[in-house]
């Protein structure tokens, strides 16, 4: 089994666990800074098997980026510069922020994928760098991992300014990805999002706005990115079909509330035209669970973009 496999693997189990893991009405295609990109996490059925001939499905389609994650990255990176697509954001692990790794290898021996060797943040820094990519993801907390008050979301937050700083450094741009957990109340009646927005210094973290989690916890995209305006450097697409409940726990949602771009309740025509306002460089269809071929869900997804 090759170490990219183990990776989807892992991200595969904490899924099955319950734990996994765009304002002038132009073309989606029109302007440089809104080519789309996809997050290959959306295609894992296929790969590690058929990974050079699934990239060059996904480049046919018209996607021009990517965004990966760690297993495997330097073939995955090879294998997409050859059929043009560049590779622009990866999805990091918490722990190579937080420095804590005993919940996250917790998880992963429980899913039967333990870990060996954490990496260091400075390594997974360098390495990124080497492959020409411009964000480094932070793309989830296993509930382990997750505070309980504003103080335990400010350390979080502390803590990705200070690897924000690292990345930086480097000529790379650090993210946070949203779920829903994020939008629920704490007890003193912010959320973790409020706390992440105040205390992120917009210098040093951007963040990775998932369309569809917010939604799911009930806030407006639109008005989100809104508010967000200049600090979302990256957006997760993907539809919410209707019926999907509007809740802060993950594994509530059901696998068939995940939509392609266009099928279901979200009005991407508003959504994109304050993506653009706000200033976001990347737009990257994701779809975790796709209802048969994921390549003929993406393919929808890109076909529809271009119409709006």
């Amino acid at each position: 089994m090759s170490s990219y496999d183990r990776s989807w693997s892992r991200r595969d189990c904490l899924h099955l666990l319950g734990l996994a893991a765009l304002a002038q009405g132009l073309p989606l295609a029109a302007a440089e800074s809104r080519r789309l990109a996809l997050q290959l996490y959306t295609v894992r059925s296929l790969f590690p098997a058929k990974t050079a001939e699934t990239l060059k499905a996904i480049a046919d389609i018209g996607y021009k980026d990517a965004e990966i994650l760690r297993g495997d990255a330097a073939n995955v990176v090879r294998l997409a510069k050859a059929v043009g697509i560049t590779p622009v954001s990866m999805h990091i692990e918490s722990p190579l922020v937080t420095g804590n790794w005993a919940p996250f290898q917790e998880q992963m021996k429980a899913a039967g994928a333990p870990m060996s060797q954490p990496p260091e943040l400075a390594r997974v820094l360098d390495e990124i760098r080497s492959y020409g990519i411009s964000y480094a993801v932070v793309a989830y907390l296993i509930p382990s991992e997750r505070g309980t008050s504003a103080d335990d979301y400010k350390k979080l937050a502390d803590q990705m300014n200070a690897a924000g700083e690292a990345a930086r450094k480097v000529g790379i741009t650090l993210g946070y990805h949203n779920h829903a957990f994020e939008f629920a109340k704490l007890p003193d009646g912010q959320t973790a999002f409020d706390v992440m927005v105040s205390r992120f210094d917009k210098a040093l973290v951007t963040f990775e706005l998932d369309l569809f989690w917010a939604s799911v916890a009930g806030n407006d995209p639109a008005a989100l990115l809104t508010k967000l305006a200049g600090r979302v450097g990256l957006v997760h697409v993907k539809d919410k079909r209707a019926g999907t409940p509007t809740t802060f726990v993950e594994q509530e949602v059901p696998r068939t509330s995940f939509g392609e771009v266009g099928s279901g309740t979200l009005d991407f025509k508003a959504i994109l035209a304050a993506a653009q306002r706000a200033g976001v460089k990347h737009y990257i269809v994701e779809q975790d669970q796709t209802p048969g071929d994921p390549l003929v869900s993406i393919k929808q997804s890109y076909q529809y973009l271009q119409t709006i």
